[in-house]
């Protein structure tokens, strides 16, 4: 059971309807927040979509815990942790091209796999 992070890096404007839809069904409100899901192919198919506002990779237990430690959002009735975060923007900044090209042409949109967690780190 593998859990995928997804941020959001680009903002809200000029976001076409279903892609701004999809991104409120997976809690992506605003800049620098991160949802965390299992892996499946329905929201596979979802990342797919918003890939040219986001970044998604598998993200490990370690960096999982320290997520939860330090940005946990928990529910005010029952305690429960939230599995979305607010996260600061990344110490040093993002790749060498920006936030309009995909991470595999250095930039830092798209499926990044396991350099999640780099990045992950840097905006805890």
């Amino acid at each position: 059971m593998t859990k995928v992070a997804i941020i959001r890096i680009r903002g809200t404007d000029d976001v076409n309807g279903k892609i701004e839809s999809t991104m409120r069904m997976l809690r992506l409100y605003k800049k620098n927040t991160c949802s965390i899901y299992v892996k499946t192919d329905s929201l596979m198919g979802m990342l797919s979509r918003i890939k040219d506002y986001t970044t998604y990779g598998e993200i490990d237990e370690e960096t999982y815990k320290l997520l939860v430690d330090k940005r946990a959002i928990k529910d005010q009735k029952t305690g429960k942790v939230l599995n979305y975060f607010h996260l600061s923007p990344p110490r040093g900044g993002f790749e060498r091209r920006g936030i309009k090209n995909p991470f595999s042409s250095k930039g830092a949109l798209g499926y990044r796999k396991e350099k999640i967690n780099i990045l992950l780190k840097k905006m805890i």
